[in-house]
């Protein structure tokens, strides 16, 4: 789409394939300081620069001075309009090749981004879902014209459509705990294809829908027997956190292992009680599964966790080697760690959470104001 004085819009979808595919790109985010400083757009070769729209009412001259003269400028404000008129001021001042962020960040944090992990020894492929402006990851099985979604966001048409364009029914939704960064979308979509909806039991004790129970040891097949999602009851992000062994070769970790980081356990009030559930969970019953298994978390924190095609990836042992959270020899230290030097909880987080419980019905709108800024599940999350 193209408006007046030679601007342009770009979707989510392109800036985050140039983001992934390395190339350069520089922002003039034109929201406030503080709204810039807890969440913005980053990436290996984005640069930026913060001006505040409302100083640039009068003139986009402190701009000007500020863009390179040699590449494309992309403005970006929180849903749009803003940008447009920066974008617009920009261009009449003689800048060439301004663009606006389509949806600004309101889109950016909705955009999910399929990336396949790989096929599955026992017939079928993995999916990972990568929601590049929150920090979420979902993921889709697939086998024999079925499919199951883990930890699907509120937005589920895109896995909607990419089941009919692989020709496959959704025969399972579930969730590995009650989140409180993002409003889940998995009983939405259970409802929406005719599925089953699973959920920890001892996550649902205040939830005001019907589940399925997600109890410790059970076996979900998918594509009739070909596939088979064991789950592994890993409490200490929350009390009923549930990682994921699919084929003998992936460990869906939820938010308590993260590529950088482990689960923090206070979302629900509960830090001091959960810290051992957590050691436990990270220190006896990982430690004892294959360190080949590739381990796929449910959140990342920063850009620099993205790997190959922007896919969130790593093997169990080399997190045990390599991961902070994994490395605390004391058993004292690390409970400090887990409930004193915490990051800032996720907006809205508590809200969130009585969202997912069924408790409250907010309108879309209040939805998005609800997820904006960056998930900070991580202990290590900035």
């Amino acid at each position: 789409m193209t408006t007046s004085a030679s601007i342009s819009s770009m979707k989510a979808e392109e800036a985050a394939n140039l983001i992934i595919g390395g190339e350069r790109l520089f922002i003039l985010d034109v929201r406030n300081e503080a709204d810039y400083a807890d969440w913005k757009i980053e990436g290996k070769r984005v640069e930026a620069v913060n001006i505040p729209y409302f100083e640039l009412l009068d003139g986009v001259d402190e701009a000007l001075a500020a863009l390179p003269a040699d590449r494309e400028v992309l403005v970006v404000c929180a849903k749009e309009g803003s940008s447009v008129f920066v974008a617009r001021q920009l261009a009449e001042a003689g800048v060439s090749g301004v663009r606006y962020l389509e949806g600004g960040m309101k889109a950016w944090s909705e955009y999910v981004r399929p990336v396949k992990i790989g096929d599955l020894r026992g017939g079928g492929e993995l999916y990972q879902f990568v929601r590049m402006g929150k920090g979420c990851l979902s993921y889709m099985i697939f086998a024999s014209g079925e499919a199951a979604v883990i930890d699907a966001p509120r937005m589920t048409e895109t896995f909607l459509r990419v089941a009919e364009e692989r020709g496959a029914r959704i025969r399972h939704t579930l969730d590995t705990h009650l989140h409180a960064d993002h409003i889940s979308g998995g009983r939405q979509l259970a409802l929406q294809s005719g599925g089953t909806y699973w959920l920890p039991p001892k996550d649902a004790q205040e939830v005001m829908f019907d589940y399925a129970e997600l109890a410790d040891g059970a076996r979900i097949a998918v594509g009739g027997a070909t596939i088979e999602i064991h789950a592994l009851h890993s409490p200490g992000h929350t009390i009923g956190s549930t990682s994921f062994l699919v084929d003998g070769t992936y460990l869906l970790t939820g938010d308590i292992l993260f590529v950088a980081s482990i689960g923090r356990p206070d979302l629900a009030g509960l830090a001091e009680d959960w810290a051992g559930d957590l050691h436990e969970t990270l220190y006896e019953r990982y430690r004892a599964l294959p360190e080949e298994l590739i381990v796929l978390p449910a959140h990342f924190g920063s850009w620099q966790e993205l790997g190959e095609r922007g896919a969130v990836a790593a093997r169990l042992g080399d997190l045990f080697a390599g991961n902070p959270g994994l490395n605390m020899a004391d058993e004292t230290a690390f409970r400090r760690m887990v409930t004193e030097q915490l990051p800032r909880h996720p907006n809205a987080y508590e809200a969130i959470r009585q969202t997912n419980m069924g408790r409250l019905t907010p309108a879309i709108e209040e939805q998005r104001e609800m997820e904006s800024g960056p998930s900070r599940c991580a202990i290590h999350d900035n």
